[in-house]
């Protein structure tokens, strides 16, 4: 059996899978999907993957603005041999009101699977409910698992590990902060969420994650102090202050200044301390030029990965 044949015969088991936060994957398939990543990216143009998928639909839905993810999704599908239908919300009916569930419960006779990026995750749970195709996340306000694998997938190719690590999360306690919690007490790294009190990550999600760590030798901690949160660390990530969408602006960024990661900070890290960002950037607020642009900067390796992950998801969930 060759390599293709083997690759294609370990999807077989996750096919039919929808991808939510990874809470509901276990730490081996979470891998499988790293793997598969790094071997797609390592063989781009094998022919067998490029018909993989032919003959199916994704749709792509999508209630918020996105470069990197409809971009990436898009060509992933296509790459894959798929049809991506892209549907903006406004574009569909539900712009007019149409129950989520009656939406999912079409879609799923037309199409195979279904991205969506919306602005609650309430949304996403109540379209999986009534879906009968897998549906994966593209984004909520709850949690960006598809960002959070590219980024552990970046550290994988530099730091040669995952395990062990220690990443340091800096800022506001969004849906990335959530997301590594997530990953990282599935794959027993060390996450460190550094945030005021005032926006802090998802209690819940965090109390799951210190339980989840200690099966896999990793730890979860939240911190408000960024200098002291950000010693030995492996990598450091940060996001925009203000997302899409919140209120009170200027106080919010005004209680996140001390949040920002500049050169004093990542120099209180291990010298070959990376830096990462899911991007977009805000040069001057949660991170400086110098070091967006510098030699530590992992941020377009990041973004290429996105790519290879959601293109593994699909491949190991949609094919046949």
């Amino acid at each position: 059996m060759g390599l293709v044949e083997r690759l294609m015969e370990s999807t077989a088991g996750l096919t039919g899978r929808s991808v939510l936060t990874l809470q509901e994957w276990t730490p081996n398939e979470i891998k499988s999907i790293l793997m598969t990543a790094a071997w797609l990216k390592a063989n781009p143009k094998v022919a067998q993957i490029r018909y993989a998928l032919a003959g199916k639909s994704v749709a792509l839905l999508f209630e918020l603005p996105s470069t990197r993810t409809r971009v990436s999704f898009q060509v992933a599908v296509e790459q894959l041999g798929a049809s991506p239908v892209i549907m903006g919300w406004t574009e569909s009916q539900l712009g007019r009101g149409e129950p989520i569930k009656d939406t999912a419960r079409v879609l799923s006779r037309y199409v195979d699977g279904i991205v969506i990026r919306c602005r609650h995750h309430e949304t996403l749970a109540e379209f999986n409910r009534w879906a009968s195709v897998p549906v994966f996340n593209a984004l909520t306000d709850r949690i960006h698992p598809f960002q959070a694998l590219a980024d552990v997938l970046t550290l994988w190719e530099r730091k040669g590990r995952i395990a062990g690590l220690k990443l340091v999360y800096v800022g506001d306690g969004n849906n990335m902060a959530n997301s590594y919690v997530v990953l990282g007490a599935k794959l027993g790294m060390h996450v460190v969420i550094a945030s005021p009190k005032e926006y802090p990550p998802d209690p819940g999600l965090v109390e799951w994650g210190v339980k989840e760590a200690l099966l896999t030798g990793g730890s979860v901690t939240v911190l408000e102090d960024p200098t002291e949160a950000v010693a030995g660390a492996d990598a450091i990530s940060t996001d925009v202050f203000v997302s899409m969408g919140q209120e009170d602006i200027e106080a919010k960024r005004a209680l996140l200044a001390r949040y920002q990661v500049n050169g004093a900070l990542m120099a209180r890290a291990k010298p070959d301390c990376l830096f990462m960002h899911c991007l977009p950037a805000h040069r001057g607020e949660e991170v400086t030029e110098e070091v967006i642009e510098g030699p530590q900067s992992v941020v377009f390796d990041q973004a290429e990965n996105r790519l290879w992950v959601q293109k593994s998801a699909l491949l190991q969930t949609l094919s046949d």
